[in-house]
C-alpha cells in the first residue's frame, strides 16, 4: 500500500501510518507467537476480532446511567417496603436531586468529593439528616453496583457523622396528670386511650395511627404491636397495666398529629420533646419494676444498650409507684 493511500485512510485521525503499524505489531505480540504462522487473511481476521471484542468490553465497562435514573430505580426496587418508609425515602431522594446539576452526573464517574458536596448542600444544616442522606446515597450506589452501572461506592469514603443525642427528660407526675385531666374535657375524650397507650405502653405517636382495635386484647390485658405497625419493623407484646378498657372502633382520632399537638397545648405545654411519653414510660418502668430485660422486650429493642444510654433517666421509686398506681388507674 502506497504512503499516500495510508495518509488518506487516516485523514481526520490523530494517528500516523507509523502509529497504526506500531499498534498492529503490539496486538500481534500480545496474541503470541502463533500469529507468526498465520497467513495474511487469518492475521487480519484475528486483529479484527481483537478490535471488536475490545470495543465491546470498553462499552460494557463504561455502561452507566445518570444519578437521577439510578436513584429512582433504587426506590422502585424497594416497592415492598412500608408506605411510611417509602415516603421518607422519596423525600430524601428528592432533596439529593435538588442539588444543582447532580441529576445528570454519570453514576460510574462520580467521586467521593462530588458525593460529599451533595450531602453538604442537601443536608448540611442537620447532622441527623446528613447521616440519613448519606445512608440513602450509599444505597443508590450499592444498587448501581448490582446493576453494573458502577464499580465502586464513593460514599464508602465519607465518614458517618457522630450525633450527640439530646437528653430527653421524662414527664413529671404533675405533667402527666395535667395531660390526663385535659383528656377529661369533652373535646379531648377521644384522646384518652391514645394517651394511655403512649404513657403506659411506650407506644410511639406514629404507631398510634397504625394500631387497630383487634390489636388490643382486653381479656388477656395485652397490646400487640405488629411488625407492620412498628417503626422499626419488629413486633412486640406489651401488658396493658391498669388501662381502662374501651370498645372504640378507632384508636387514633382523625387528624391525629393536629389533635395530639392541640392536646399538649391545651395542657399548657409550650415546648415538647419528641417521644417524651416513650421516655417517660421507660424511666418510670425501670424505676418501679426493675427489670430491664422485660422493658427491652416491651420497647422493642434488640438489647438493653439503648435503654441504658438514652432512654432511662433516674426516677425516685416513690414517684414511680405513684405513676404506675395512681396515674395509670385514671380513665
Amino acid at each position: 500500500m502506497k504512503k499516500k493511500t495510508i495518509d488518506e485512510l487516516l485523514r481526520g485521525s490523530p494517528l500516523t501510518g507509523m502509529d497504526a503499524a506500531r499498534l498492529i505489531l503490539e496486538c500481534m505480540e500480545e496474541l503470541g507467537s502463533g500469529m507468526e504462522r498465520m497467513d495474511k487473511e487469518s492475521t487480519i481476521r484475528q486483529i479484527r476480532r481483537v478490535i471488536r471484542k475490545g470495543v465491546h468490553a470498553i462499552r460494557e465497562e463504561e455502561r452507566t446511567v445518570p444519578l437521577e435514573e439510578a436513584a429512582w430505580k433504587s426506590v422502585e426496587a424497594r416497592a415492598g417496603r412500608r408506605a411510611v418508609t417509602l415516603r421518607d425515602l422519596r423525600h430524601f431522594v428528592r432533596r439529593i436531586l435538588r442539588v444543582k446539576g447532580v441529576a445528570e452526573y454519570p453514576l460510574r464517574t462520580m467521586t467521593s468529593a462530588q458525593c460529599r458536596h451533595i450531602l453538604a448542600d442537601a443536608f448540611g444544616n442537620s447532622p441527623s439528616s446528613y447521616r440519613k442522606g448519606r445512608a440513602i446515597l450509599h444505597s443508590i450506589f450499592a444498587y448501581g453496583i448490582r446493576q453494573e452501572w458502577c464499580d465502586s461506592n464513593p460514599v464508602d469514603r465519607i465518614e458517618v457523622p457522630r450525633i450527640q443525642e439530646k437528653n430527653i427528660t421524662p414527664l413529671t407526675i404533675s405533667e402527666v396528670k395535667r395531660l390526663q385531666r385535659t383528656t377529661e374535657q369533652p373535646r379531648f375524650r377521644d384522646m384518652q386511650l391514645p394517651l394511655q397507650l403512649m404513657l403506659f405502653c411506650g407506644v410511639r405517636p406514629t404507631e398510634i395511627t397504625r394500631i387497630q382495635p383487634k390489636d388490643i386484647h382486653w381479656q388477656d390485658k395485652e397490646l400487640i404491636i405488629r411488625p407492620a405497625t412498628s417503626k422499626t419493623g419488629g413486633g412486640r407484646i406489651i401488658p396493658l397495666r391498669n388501662i381502662t378498657p374501651s370498645n372504640t372502633t378507632r384508636i387514633a382520632p382523625e387528624n391525629w398529629n393536629k389533635r395530639w399537638k392541640a392536646l399538649r397545648q391545651a395542657a399548657g405545654f409550650t415546648h415538647w420533646q419528641a417521644d417524651a411519653c416513650r421516655h417517660t414510660f421507660a424511666s418510670y418502668h425501670a424505676a418501679h419494676f426493675r427489670n430491664l430485660t422485660e422493658l427491652q422486650l416491651e420497647m422493642g429493642h434488640r438489647d438493653t444498650t439503648l435503654l441504658r444510654t438514652r432512654y432511662i433517666t433516674p426516677i425516685k421509686r416513690k414517684d414511680a409507684a405513684i405513676y404506675w398506681v395512681s396515674c395509670s388507674s385514671r380513665p
